[in-house]
């Protein structure tokens, strides 16, 4: 972990898959000129395959280690502010929820079930939901993971009814709060 005095500077986007993390990292990207770093696809592209395989092949803990080590690589302290979107599961482990916070500015995007399934419902790109009851898996994944979000992030945002650019806007005016002083 990043041990110096530099502040974070990055804005890091945690949440339930399909909350909308990638569609507004690429708002914020394109708003703010900072390279955009999503890590499944950043963990999809070194492994050679897509998480599905990951997941099948070599575990859930495999990928979770990944994840890990990508964000422990993304604390350098020299790299450019950035805008950092992560996978559900990262909050997991209690080490990642550490690394997050020294990131920069956590912000959790929350959808309710209902909207998860509805953007999910033609990606077959999600391991955690194949099975034969999506609905009940999500509350599932969500009953633990909501206090680990809520632990980790700065902000809560609920997506529901919100275009990215709603979201992008109301995440840069309370990013401007946290990182008054810290710039």
């Amino acid at each position: 972990m990043n041990q110096s005095n530099t502040p974070p500077k990055n804005i890091v986007l945690i949440g339930f898959m399909g909350s909308g993390k990638s569609t507004v990292g690429r708002e914020l990207h394109h708003r703010l000129g900072y390279p955009l770093v999503d890590m499944d696809y950043v963990i999809e592209q070194r492994a050679g395959k897509p998480i599905t395989a990951i997941f099948a092949e070599e575990g859930e803990e495999k990928f979770r280690e990944m994840e890990t080590m990508l964000l422990e690589e993304l604390n350098d302290p020299a790299a450019p502010r950035r805008i950092i979107s992560t996978g559900g599961g990262v909050i997991g482990r209690e080490e990642n929820r550490a690394l997050l916070r020294h990131l920069g500015y956590v912000v959790w995007l929350h959808a309710p079930t209902a909207v998860i399934l509805d953007r999910t419902a033609k990606n077959r790109e999600r391991p955690l939901l194949h099975t034969d009851d999506p609905a009940a898996r999500v509350e599932a994944l969500l009953a633990v993971r909501k206090p680990l979000y809520a632990e980790t992030a700065h902000l809560k945002v609920d997506t529901a009814g919100l275009d990215c650019g709603e979201l992008a806007t109301g995440i840069l005016e309370s990013a401007r709060y946290f990182f008054t002083g810290h710039l």
